[in-house]
């Protein structure tokens, strides 16, 4: 059984980690207001985009671009996994890791991977996989220059033919409590699918067509993996606020336990002296 020395002991230290998971939640809470913000700034502008290669793919045949070029077979597949610089945000890095794990043992073909985020390079790196590129994110979050950089390295793999498709496995943000795992094709390009009547649509291009498309889609290509940046960043804030919380009140339930074991024990200890003394003296005078 526990000393009561040790139980202070042990006090102690729940308030001490008690005191570094609620500041850290407070940490979180601040950059995950200013993520979500982000996040829900940046998807209008996806949207928008996104609409316009749905009216785009209305046009019917469209000329040939390297990032539309569509492989007979997928013989090299790279993954973009997106993942946390460091731990303590629950189960965020282990959902990432497993979709990704079971993405790439169901998929054919040879893998590469291109990992953002020391948690997931640590992971695959220990396994064997082939990383082409690992990328650190600030504390703070993604920035456009690590979305540049990023969909630089992959569109250069795709056009030079390194690869034959592109992936990327993020958590897409739906809430602080509510982050899902999942894994988008970037490369190449498919247009968004229409709603309702798919027939083709006469447009008048100016520029022409060719040009429209050399704009066009290496921005929409980027644009989707500034989204996948922003929504893990979002995603990995929620996840940290959510653990740091769960992890505060786990201590202060801790605290609670303990001092009502420590005040037990201290009352037994008095009474155990009262009792030593009481003895002695009846001792005395018999």
């Amino acid at each position: 059984m526990a000393t009561l020395k040790q139980i202070r002991q042990r006090i102690r230290t729940a308030k001490n980690i008690q005191q570094i998971t609620r500041a850290m939640k407070l940490v979180a809470a601040a950059r995950l207001k200013r993520a979500t913000d982000r996040v829900l700034q940046a998807r209008p502008y996806s949207d928008k985009l996104r609409g316009f290669m749905q009216s785009l793919a209305a046009a019917g045949e469209l000329p040939p671009h390297p990032l539309l070029q569509r492989p007979e077979s997928i013989e090299r597949y790279t993954l973009i996994l997106v993942t946390a610089e460091r731990g303590l945000c629950g189960s965020y890095n282990t959902n990432l890791i497993r979709k990704a794990s079971e993405f790439l043992a169901s998929q054919e073909g040879e893998p590469t991977l291109i990992t953002v985020g020391r948690k997931g390079t640590q992971f695959f790196s220990k396994r064997g996989y082939d990383i082409v590129h690992s990328h650190t994110l600030p504390t703070s979050g993604a920035r456009i220059s690590d979305a540049v950089e990023i969909a630089q390295i992959a569109r250069r793999m795709f056009e030079e033919g390194e690869t034959d498709a592109i992936f990327v496995c993020y958590s897409k943000f739906h809430s602080a409590i509510r982050q899902v795992p999942q894994v988008v094709q970037l490369l190449p390009i498919e247009p968004p699918q229409q709603a309702g009547d798919a027939s083709s649509v006469d447009f008048a291009f100016e520029p022409d067509a060719a040009t429209l498309l050399d704009t066009l889609l290496p921005r929409y290509f980027l644009s989707l993996v500034w989204q996948a940046l922003l929504e893990a960043t979002a995603s990995e804030h929620g996840s940290r606020m959510s653990a740091m919380t769960s992890a505060t009140d786990n201590a202060g339930k801790m605290i609670q336990t303990l001092t009502l074991k420590a005040n037990r024990e201290r009352q037994a200890g008095i009474t155990k002296e009262i009792l030593e003394v009481v003895g002695g003296a009846e001792a005395l005078k018999a």
